[in-house]
């Protein structure tokens, strides 16, 4: 007797599962973007390019092969705003929201999922986790809408228009969704610094991850109320490695483009320049100016940055930050001779080292391959396909302007790679990896050659 699709869904891993409703997020976001009020009037989008654009939206991204700003109407701002938020906070946290709301019992099972789909460790504070994560990316995206509506007020002659591109703004930043509506990135507001810092904090703040938000939140109560409070070891960490990159990016585009595209710029100029491009490129997705402009070295190292990403359990995809903090402590630690690994007054479970060398490895080659694909299959030279590649993988955004040239096939691969990017190098892993079945043996073991 064939299994119903309940029994199907209860034999179904985590990962699985997870996947499975980031499919269906993305067949809502395809089927909303189908409605013809969402286009506007005498636009048509081909489907594929409608499937790119959920993906995107869903993921984040932001890579999009038309101009939104031509292409959607104000209803489909709305409809792109929403889809940015279940693809931001997580399918999780929002079906969380929902079971608070129909008063579900959240079971043990859910509790899985959500522990899978923010790559947590534990079972316990989940539900309040996602709860946290709810209110405090409300509160940032509408504080944020509010202030940039009232600076766009000398931008736009209505305050519809201001409200408009405020709220858009404002969600797009928060949850690293790198879509804009001027129709040109944020180049308008190259030369409003104002513009550029807040955007950065709603960057920052969506893209540094929920659990450091949520210390953030317990610091400031505890300490209000005169307690102690202990940052976990992952707050310090990410933190410190989110920061470090964002200070290295800015330094690396100073250094780089120093008598190239920053040669006539003033001191100010050239360090929000640097600034805002160093932090859009970690998942922002927008930027102030034409990244092709930069020369061949920035344009690599922004990949590299891009290809790192953001930090777990947050808006961005990528390795992620604390993946890419543990190479280079197991690189180090290895090179001094110790295999523990010792920081903070802690030590690094050889478990999460084995993890982030393996995700590394698994990311290093399925950017490759696709790379390696993309230049068979396009007609664009070897920087812009990797350029594109990071991009899509780390959920950024940022283009050379090959996105609407791709062909149907480079599509689909710049496809998958914002859905993996999105779901995870970790659910991915996961939903690759076998159950282990059969007995517990071990052969004798015997030692190679290396290097």
């Amino acid at each position: 007797m064939p299994l119903t699709w309940k029994q199907r869904f209860r034999h179904m891993s985590s990962a699985q599962i997870i996947v499975t409703f980031y499919l269906t997020a993305v067949t809502v976001g395809f089927l909303l973007l189908s409605i013809p009020a969402a286009l506007k009037p005498g636009v048509e989008l081909a489907l594929i390019d409608r499937l790119f654009i959920a993906v995107s939206a869903v993921s984040v991204t932001g890579l999009t092969p038309v101009s939104t700003l031509d292409t959607f109407s104000t209803i489909g701002y709305v409809i792109l705003a929403f889809i940015f938020q279940i693809g931001g906070i997580g399918v999780m946290a929002l079906s969380t929201f929902i079971w608070l709301l129909i008063g579900k019992k959240i079971g043990l099972k859910e509790r899985q999922l959500i522990m899978m789909d923010h790559n947590q460790s534990r079972l316990s504070g989940l539900v309040d986790l996602m709860r946290n994560v709810l209110l405090i990316i409300f509160a940032i995206e509408l504080i944020g809408a509010l202030v940039l509506t009232i600076h766009f007020s000398q931008y736009y002659p209505t305050w519809k228009e201001a409200l408009l591109h405020g709220f858009f703004a404002s969600i797009s930043a928060t949850t690293n969704a790198g879509f804009d509506i001027t129709g040109s990135s944020f180049i308008p507001y190259a030369n409003d610094y104002f513009v550029q810092i807040v955007t950065v904090l709603l960057i920052t703040l969506g893209a540094i991850g929920f659990p450091v938000l949520i210390e953030i939140k317990h610091f400031f109560l505890k300490r209000k109320e005169k307690r102690k409070f202990q940052f976990s070891l992952f707050a310090k960490l990410t933190s410190i490695m989110f920061f470090a990159l964002l200070i290295i990016g800015t330094v690396m585009i100073l250094v780089l483009e120093h008598n190239a595209f920053l040669q006539d710029k003033s001191w100010h100029e050239a360090f929000f320049y640097a600034f805002f491009q160093s932090a859009a490129t970690r998942s922002g997705g927008v930027a102030t100016m034409d990244v092709s402009e930069f020369t061949l070295p920035t344009l690599l190292f922004m990949s590299a940055m891009m290809f790192i990403g953001a930090s777990p359990s947050s808006v961005g995809g990528g390795i992620r930050t604390t993946t890419f903090a543990l190479n280079i402590l197991f690189l180090f630690y290895y090179a001094r001779g110790s295999k523990a690994i010792k920081i903070f007054r802690r030590e690094i479970h050889e478990d999460d080292i084995t993890k982030s060398v393996a995700v590394s490895m698994l990311a290093i080659i399925i950017c490759s391959s696709s790379v390696i694909i993309l230049t068979v299959t396009e007609p664009f030279t070897l920087t812009e396909i990797i350029f594109e590649v990071c991009s899509a993988f780390g959920t950024t955004g940022l283009s050379m302007g090959i996105t609407d040239g791709l062909s149907v096939t480079g599509k689909i691969l710049i496809i998958i790679l914002m859905f993996i990017g999105r779901i995870g190098m970790l659910v991915f892993i996961l939903i690759l990896r076998r159950p282990t079945t059969g007995p517990d043996y071990h052969y004798p073991k015997e030692r190679i050659i290396i290097g």
